[in-house]
């Protein structure tokens, strides 16, 4: 991209937001505005001014407790931890007769594109007839020379597109680079709006900002229609948790009702492509995919790839597959594509182009290198291909007059030897745009992604907004946010107010149907996981709590038992939370340990990690509500005393009680439901038979006390007997009452429904291992009284729960390429 230079007189960087009243000068703010569309710019200032003022809370807080709601965040480059998503409350506004302009020649962009691509992935006449060099097409790292001579069934390449665009400071538009490969920042345009509108009240609808539902609404539709199948299954699919774009791509998959799925979740049989479930191997018509082409395939592109499918090629070009975009089109992103695209749009469009891209030399023609070397210091001299090449580490390039003699001479030697890697282009001043940062307004150079995609009849449709990415400097803008940078909201803007654009749900009313969709194996093991380390984390802190003295059956100066701390401490140790040698110090710093030490498989610092980590895998199935919680650090130790330790424990154990709640209330009762829930009752299962077999052998009445606190049954016992705990009737309450949700009884029952109402893949209708399992563990009890119940009995139950769980993983979970689960204790496997 060419070098950005901020070349617009800025606009006043020292006038606060509740400095602009209604008749402020708008032509000094908003100077490329016409005026009805300055009007909106202040009309939209104004009501962020009245917004502040009325809530008491700045506009950014509005807005960044919206991006809070939300779970919006991205990842730079390096960082281990995602970052709140940086939305500046001041949108970027284009009037609609502008828009107009720049709509047309993003359709006209689309189709030169859909036919550049179908020759050369076709009879290659541009090339023969000496309209496009060989050597731009074969130079390319993404030219598929095994896509030559396959076509996609509806016969489009490209389905959705995004696109760069810069205006200069006399309001000009032109195009930066186009993006066929991944469509990077269409899911975050789609969270500015949804941010925005939801912390701005109705400002966008009394500006007349043009609404961006339907648009996602015809691309789905534009997808399925080439399916050519009824009801088809469309899956996005996505490199993994910790790609950058990650977050979006899970928001984009639950907006549109698309499978999140990665590589291995797919498989290819008798060439078609289905997603592994639960119940068996299903189906998937067509493929948003969000990785290079190179990767989708280990045996027909890179063998080194480890996140596409084998075989998936063999899929597409029998035509049993779409795919979003065609393998091989982002060959088109290559800088040396734009020195040629002006002629190719008058050769195959017979047109002249509507939004011209940055003049552009490639200097793999004699000519054009001579110019390039004779006018060095007025381009930017870019990678020709979008890769590294000798001289320019940067793939973005570098203003020819900002290189030293050295380096100069250096990259002079290199062109000279390999002149088809270089690019010369032209150096682009960008326009300013009011950015509200603080309480302030200050001009930021901004460019605009747009968004191109078919809609339901086969025609292209563009987003009515997009993407702004605010530049924190006027240095060089990458596709992906950096430090300092801001994001806008793009707002188209009419005049007046115009009827409803269109229906905002995603296509026609569809069939009535009821279920939680399919649920692919590897979601299924991360739900099971993600419910056993939420259930095994919560146990800790109780352990924690009830050392640290928080019983209802403790005299307040008297403390808990001695013996029954002992107990409690070796049951930590037991569970991974401390080391054997932590067990001799003083209870409140083993407890510190058990809370803090994140290099401890069992604390509640490591499980809360792998509850965010396994979490991040699911953020398309999880509420938003949801998320904010369980993706909540461990709160901080600022002391070693009790006291300090204790309100982290009750604040934790809150925690996880909002979890539960969310869950129960919020889940369709489905597999997504069931397996995030046998996790947790699994796991429940096996701290109450452990901790019986630690506590139930003291006769103290403060260890069965101490027990009914760690299964939250205090009030319930306490109503039912007019007694101090007594051994009996706390182990029949905790063991075999069916109607307390803390018995284990009840947890082995509800393991049972839970497996039986899985879906089975005999047609013998004989039980399977799990249920096999399930009802093994369970009968013992169903007959008993609690003076049967015995040591014996309940480690004898936690094998067989241990056995359950080996079972569910081989039935319901992907078996090849598994690794170990992230924990692993003597206790709880």
């Amino acid at each position: 991209m060419a070098l950005v230079e901020n070349a617009a007189p800025p606009a006043p960087a020292t006038n606060r937001l509740q400095d602009y009243p209604v008749d402020v000068d708008a032509g000094d703010l908003f100077r490329h505005a016409s005026g009805d569309v300055a009007e909106k710019w202040v009309a939209m200032a104004n009501g962020l001014s009245s917004l502040a003022a009325e809530s008491g809370l700045s506009v950014q807080e509005l807005v960044a407790r919206q991006i809070q709601d939300m779970g919006m965040s991205f990842r730079i480059a390096g960082d281990d931890d995602e970052r709140e998503w940086p939305l500046t409350p001041m949108p970027l506004l284009i009037g609609a007769q502008e828009w107009a302009d720049v709509e047309r020649g993003l359709i006209q962009r689309a189709r030169l594109l859909e036919q550049l691509v179908a020759d050369i992935y076709g009879p290659q006449r541009l090339v023969d007839d000496g309209f496009l060099p060989a050597a731009v097409i074969a130079g390319s790292r993404y030219f598929a020379r095994n896509m030559v001579g396959l076509k996609p069934r509806a016969d489009h390449y490209l389905h959705v597109y995004a696109v760069d665009l810069a205006r200069g400071p006399r309001g000009q538009w032109r195009v930066l680079g186009d993006r066929l490969r991944l469509a990077n920042g269409i899911g975050y345009a789609l969270e500015n709006r949804l941010a925005l509108s939801r912390g701005t009240g109705t400002l966008l609808s009394d500006i007349n900002a043009r609404r961006v539902a339907r648009f996602f609404g015809d691309l789905r539709a534009g997808i399925a229609r080439d399916c050519q199948r009824e009801s088809p299954r469309i899956a996005l699919l996505t490199p993994g948790r910790f790609n950058q774009s990650y977050p979006e791509q899970a928001h984009l998959a639950r907006y549109l009702g698309f499978p999140l799925v990665e590589g291995r979740d797919l498989t290819v049989i008798d060439d078609r492509l289905y997603i592994r479930t639960i119940a068996g191997p299903k189906r998937i018509d067509a493929v948003w995919r969000w990785i290079d082409t190179n990767a989708l395939d280990p045996l027909s592109f890179d063998a080194r790839s480890t996140i596409g499918v084998p075989d998936m090629f063999d899929a597409w070009a029998s035509g049993g597959l779409e795919m979003t975009n065609w393998p091989g089109v982002e060959l088109l992103e290559a800088p040396a594509f734009a020195a040629f695209m002006p002629r190719l749009c008058r050769t195959l469009l017979g047109e002249e182009p509507l939004l011209p891209n940055i003049a552009t030399w490639w200097c793999g023609q004699p000519v054009e290198a001579d110019i390039v070397r004779a006018r060095f210091d007025e381009f930017v001299i870019t990678p020709a291909f979008g890769q590294p090449v000798e001289g320019l580490e940067d793939v973005r390039g570098v203003a020819g007059a900002s290189l030293s003699p050295s380096a100069r001479d250096l990259l002079f030697d290199a062109m000279q030897r390999r002149p088809m890697d270089y690019c010369g282009q032209e150096i682009v001043h960008l326009s300013t745009t009011p950015a509200l940062v603080g309480d302030r307004f200050e001009p930021r150079p901004f460019t605009l992604r747009a968004f191109v995609a078919r809609g339901p009849d086969g025609e292209w449709t563009v987003m009515p907004g997009g993407f702004a990415r605010l530049a924190s400097s006027g240095g060089l803008l990458t596709s992906l946010m950096g430090e300092g940078d801001l994001s806008a909201d793009v707002c188209v803007v009419d005049a007046a107010a115009v009827p409803d654009y269109g229906s905002t749900t995603l296509g026609d009313a569809p069939a009535i149907r009821r279920g939680g969709g399919i649920l692919a194996s590897q979601a299924a093991d991360n739900l099971f996981w993600f419910g056993r380390y939420c259930e095994r984390a919560e146990m800790t802190v109780r352990i924690v709590r009830s050392i640290l003295g928080s019983s209802i059956e403790v005299d307040a100066g008297g403390g808990i038992n001695p013996a029954v701390r002992e107990k409690l401490v070796e049951l930590l140790f037991l569970w991974g939370a401390i080391r054997a040698k932590d067990q001799k110090l003083s209870a409140h710093e083993a407890c510190r340990i058990a809370l803090g030490d994140g290099g401890l498989p069992g604390s509640v610092s490591t499980l809360l990690g792998n509850i965010r980590s396994v979490g991040l895998s699911l953020r398309d199935r999880f509420a938003p509500d949801f998320w904010r919680i369980a993706s909540r650090p461990m709160p901080k130790l600022d002391s070693h005393r009790p006291g300090a330790l204790l309100r982290v424990a009750r604040e934790l154990v809150e925690r996880f009680g909002a979890l539960a709640g969310l869950g129960a209330e919020d889940m369709v009762r489905g597999p997504a439901w069931r397996f995030l829930d046998i996790g947790r009752r699994l796991e429940r299962a096996l701290a109450v038979c452990r901790m019986t077999r630690q506590l139930g052998v003291l006769p103290e009445a403060d260890a069965l006390g101490a027990l009914l606190d760690l299964c939250d049954s205090q009030i319930t016992y306490r109503s039912r007997y007019l007694s101090v705990p007594l051994r009996d009737p706390v182990l029949d309450l905790l063991l075999l009452d069916a109607e307390n949700p803390r018995s284990l009884v009840f947890q082995l029952q509800t393991l049972a429904a839970h497996v039986t109402a899985l879906p089975a893949l005999g047609e013998d209708n004989l039980p399977e291992a799990p249920l096999r399992e399930t009802r093994a563990a369970l009968a013992p009890f169903l007959s008993l009284t609690i003076d049967a119940v015995d040591d014996s009995l309940l480690g004898e139950t936690e094998r067989r729960l241990l056995t359950l769980s080996e079972a569910i993983s081989a039935r319901y979970f992907l078996q090849f390429e598994r690794s170990e689960p992230v924990v692993r204790s003597n206790l709880l496997v």
